[in-house]
């Protein structure tokens, strides 16, 4: 991972910590899934080559995928005026290069940042969360929110982080699917050695399992992540507009207004949730198991964290 250039945004150990602990292991518990399937599947190139070279596009056009996704243009100064203007002042408060601005045509409020690293960046805003903030001190906290994880490369991070569980819920379906199980009894001239054939058998099961589990853990191992990126980009982005309680009151008002926004619309934007300033899920958070598998922290304990660093602020001043 290629070191960050200097901005303002404070650093965050915690989190370089937590991305080096997360792509280390997420990456020794696929070479670990590529070994024991390589045993299993004959074309080598089904489980390195295809997945690397789907890892190598998607790092690349990540920013690319998510604005075609979102149904989201990159404009210029000229066709968005107040909102550059906003993105040009943080950056030069932040000392960092600009990245591309785009708009989503979705009456969901949102933001979200992409691309693998500052030079080759996106912040995108939705026209719901213009509509309902304007161009104000709260869309600016959003911003910042949003650039800090430019800053802090936690967006590459994540990129990474959720390819290689997409790739181990690719081949625990490979494995449902494919002909080498032979029906889980016949193929291949098993039908010769029953003992032979039920061994292989029980290895493929085993190796079934292990990419089903590998897809469990990554899938714990990002959420952890991405709980923590979103508490540090609040930290970050609160320290540098030097206004936490503007962010605070962003936070309250984007969760609000998402509560009111249709289910169904909702649903269609969860796979994005991960790179989202606020999850699209509405009110339900709430049980246990929901809290374990969210995205972000919940909203009280984001406040909280705020509310501390305004009186942190407030002292020091």
């Amino acid at each position: 991972m290629a070191t960050q250039s200097r901005t303002r945004f404070p650093a965050d150990r915690g989190l370089t910590a937590r991305m080096m602990t997360t792509v280390f292991l997420l990456g020794l518990f696929y070479a670990i899934l590529v070994t024991v399937l390589a045993l299993f599947v004959k074309s080598i190139a089904i489980i390195i080559i295809i997945p690397a070279g789907l890892l190598f596009a998607q790092y690349y056009a990540s920013d690319k995928i998510a604005l075609f996704a979102m149904h989201a243009t990159v404009v210029t100064p000229e066709q968005a005026p107040d909102l550059h203007a906003i993105v040009d002042r943080l950056c030069a408060m932040a000392d960092m290069p600009k990245p591309r601005v785009a708009i989503a045509e979705t009456d969901m409020p949102n933001a979200f940042a992409t691309g693998r690293n500052q030079s080759h960046a996106v912040v995108c805003v939705t026209t719901g969360i213009i509509r309902r903030l304007g161009y104000t001190p709260e869309l600016e906290a959003v911003l910042a929110h949003e650039l800090s994880h430019v800053a802090h490369r936690d967006v590459a991070v994540m990129t990474i982080a959720s390819f290689l569980g997409i790739i181990a819920g690719f081949v625990t379906r490979m494995l449902l699917w494919s002909d080498m199980f032979g029906g889980f009894g016949g193929g291949r001239g098993r039908g010769n050695n029953n003992q032979g054939g039920g061994q292989v058998v029980l290895f493929e099961m085993a190796a079934l399992v292990f990419a089903a589990v590998f897809y469990f853990l990554s899938f714990l191992l990002i959420r952890a992540l991405s709980r923590y990126r979103e508490l540090a980009a609040d930290r970050a982005g609160a320290i540098l507009i030097g206004q936490p309680r503007v962010l605070a009151n962003a936070l309250v008002k984007v969760t609000g207004e998402l509560g009111r926004i249709p289910t169904r619309d909702l649903r269609s934007a969860e796979t994005f949730n991960a790179f989202f300033f606020a999850p699209a899920i509405g009110n339900r958070q709430g049980a246990s198991l929901s809290t374990l598998l969210a995205t972000h922290p919940k909203l009280e304990v984001r406040l909280e964290q705020l509310a501390k660093l305004e009186a942190q602020m407030g002292r020091v001043s």
